[in-house]
């Protein structure tokens, strides 16, 4: 107990004092909760900084990876136990998707010790719903994205930018974007977050940001796929390739027969493979209005999950690809906090690119995108890149990026 005490207070030590998005939403007084999230977004720093910020200078607080060696000898509830019995008020759980049965060593600490708060955090793969023991009663689940453009200038330059909800960027963008548009050089800081500022890992420093970002990858193909979804290692490799394929063609209208064969992967398998690639943050699946959303029904466009994965797995990106992706990315992050509707907020429309919310419709295009295809179309809009300041029904692309 005592080392693991010495290894958060180094940790604190070195913990960065800026908080992602959903740290002040986070109600930290309930009994149980889960934040989940792709690796690198910042999951291990959430919980380090409540632990600063309230239990400075005490030992009621203990945050712990079970991924450390000791875990593979040592048991969870045991640990635990040992924890509360000293006088332990919250226990910090990280990696949890390393630890066998996990969930039902959460759900026998919840119903043993109801002073013992338990936090958690763990891979974007894991469905606490197919878990042995049912924690969704029990445990309410946070989710973790990567940076948005907004958390980037703010990082960035140490400003103070609210988001906004669609809505408001949808009647006010003209005064907003203005706004913003002041005081910094958004299109200049847009570019560089599209290539280099969607893990938090950038404040580090710039040198080494494309390596991390394909550790991540990697990490997530051999790593936690295999751990969570009962992947064999060797179907990774063929991963790693349907992966690429798709890094390169993005955004892919898929050809499940073709795919299946370049991939040697079946089709009914490769359904599968695309599902846990989105669940594990990797890519983003669009469908077209109407259309159903079962694991076996084809989706009609593939992106990869954010434009750094793009830089770093094709070192090269497609300009028309590129903005299709980033709207995409931020407005499904935007509706992650209601996991329902993620997968319908985003949907292909029959006579632009996108229908949000099965209400808004808009064209994504340059500066000079004309209103042509979405002439008479009810809320429609065009998303135009390159333009610091929209008019009308022309928005800006990179005001997205401040939806959360």
């Amino acid at each position: 107990m005592e080392n693991f005490i010495r290894e958060q207070l180094r940790m604190i030590e070195s913990i960065s004092a800026t908080k992602r998005y959903i740290y002040d939403s986070i109600d930290w007084d309930l009994r149980c909760f889960g934040i989940l999230g792709a690796r690198g977004t910042g999951k291990t720093t959430l919980m380090l900084q409540h632990i600063k910020e309230h239990y400075s200078g005490n030992d009621k607080a203990l945050y712990i990876s079970v991924d450390s060696p000791y875990f593979q000898a040592h048991n969870l509830f045991e640990f635990a136990r040992d924890f509360h019995n000293m006088g332990g008020e919250i226990l910090l759980v990280d990696e949890i998707h390393k630890y066998p049965d996990w969930s039902v060593h959460i759900k026998s600490l919840y119903d043993s010790f109801p002073d013992l708060k338990i936090v958690f955090s763990g891979s974007s793969l894991l469905q606490i719903t197919k878990q042995k023991a049912d924690l969704s009663r029990r445990a309410i689940i946070y989710n973790l994205n990567g940076l948005s453009l907004r958390e980037y200038v703010n990082f960035t330059l140490k400003t103070d930018f609210n988001a906004f909800s669609l809505e408001e960027i949808i009647e006010k963008h003209q005064q907003i974007a203005g706004d913003i548009s002041k005081g910094i050089k958004v299109l200049r800081h847009f570019r560089d977050y599209l290539k280099e500022g969607y893990y938090p890992f950038f404040l580090e420093g710039e040198s080494y940001y494309m390596l991390k970002v394909r550790e991540v990858i990697n990490h997530i193909l051999e790593v936690d796929l295999p751990l969570v979804n009962r992947i064999e290692p060797r179907q990774i490799s063929k991963i790693k390739k349907l992966l690429y394929l798709l890094s390169i063609s993005v955004p892919f209208t898929p050809n499940i027969a073709k795919l299946s064969e370049a991939t040697q992967i079946s089709r009914p398998t490769l359904y599968e493979y695309l599902e846990r690639l989105q669940d594990a943050k990797l890519l983003n699946l669009v469908r077209s209005k109407g259309r159903g959303y079962d694991i076996l029904t084809k989706p009609d466009k593939i992106f990869l999950e954010n434009s750094n994965l793009m830089y770093a797995i094709a070192d090269q990106a497609n300009t028309g690809s590129m903005r299709e992706l980033f709207f995409v990315n931020q407005l499904k992050n935007a509706h992650s906090s209601h996991p329902s509707l993620v997968e319908h907020c985003v949907e292909l429309s029959g006579k632009a690119d996108f229908i949000v919310n099965s209400h808004y419709t808009f064209e994504i295009g340059g500066k000079n995108k004309v209103f042509q295809q979405i002439s008479g179309v009810e809320n429609s809009f065009v998303v135009a890149d390159d333009i610091e300041v929209g008019f009308k029904n022309k928005i800006p692309l990179w005001l997205f990026g401040f939806l959360y």
